[in-house]
């Protein structure tokens, strides 16, 4: 699973079986950047989110399309932010890219250097060099 900081972690698409194993590993919080019905056969995030909630964590349904929008970057930093020191948070949407974005975008929005933001992404698989930071 790519990494982007030792607290937020990306993936594809989870599931509602996901969540409990994620909540085993010591996650705190979800974030959706998937909206609902963009494939079929895709679990709906309300469904989701009553997984995490039943697996002890949150989840936070931030849908994404295209670029992120300012309501999906401000959802995303205001999970960062409830992470403290901590905490642990896995993102998801059909590739990680969207999620790996509107992270970037949440973490400019804490004052985080823009050329940082592009490394890290690169190192977890994702290249943001043509995203607007």
């Amino acid at each position: 699973m790519p990494m982007l900081t030792s607290q937020v972690f990306l993936s594809g698409q989870l599931t509602v079986e996901d969540m409990t194993s994620f909540a085993g590993l010591g996650f705190s919080r979800v974030v959706n950047h998937r909206p609902d019905d963009e494939e079929p056969g895709q679990p709906h995030a309300s469904t989701l989110a009553q997984a995490a909630l039943a697996a002890g964590m949150i989840m936070v349904h931030a849908p994404v399309r295209g670029l992120p929008q300012p309501e999906a970057v401000e959802a995303t930093r205001q999970v960062l932010d409830a992470l403290g020191s901590h905490g642990k948070a896995v993102m998801f949407c059909r590739s990680g890219m969207r999620s790996a974005t509107a992270w970037a975008m949440a973490e400019r929005l804490r004052g985080v250097d823009a050329a940082d933001l592009r490394e890290a992404a690169a190192g977890a698989g994702y290249d943001l060099s043509r995203v607007p930071l």
